[in-house]
């Protein structure tokens, strides 16, 4: 059975989820567009975002020209771990949605861990 890339990679998003929610664990999720990215962190019951940032938020555009580069991910990374802090949130799960671990994504997990999340 033959199935499309978005397949599959919402298959691996739900296996992580389901992962992360059985430890009750608050988690950093990424969603990515060709044109933007974005980060949310979420209640460890799934009920309440608690923080997030992206690439169309006024302040980073400011800042950078293209949305959809690793640049831009390395400021919402920086971005999402200054919030979820200021909300006192410490350690995270990270999930990254089926996506792999690789340029934007890793780019923006990288910038939060040195901002000082902790995954």
């Amino acid at each position: 059975m033959a199935t499309s890339k978005k397949e599959q990679r919402l298959r691996r998003a739900r296996q992580t989820r389901a992962r992360i929610a059985l430890q009750g664990a608050v988690r950093l999720t990424v969603t990515r567009s060709n044109l933007h990215i974005y980060a949310s962190v979420i209640s460890g019951d799934g009920t309440k975002v608690i923080a997030s940032a992206s690439t169309q938020e006024k302040e980073v555009r400011e800042q950078i020209k293209n949305g959809g580069n690793a640049v831009a991910a390395t400021l919402v990374g920086k971005r999402i771990a200054e919030k979820a802090k200021a909300a006192g949130v410490e350690k995270v799960a990270f999930d990254r949605a089926g996506y792999q671990y690789h340029g934007r994504i890793k780019a923006l997990a990288e910038a939060a861990r040195e901002a000082g999340l902790v995954f």
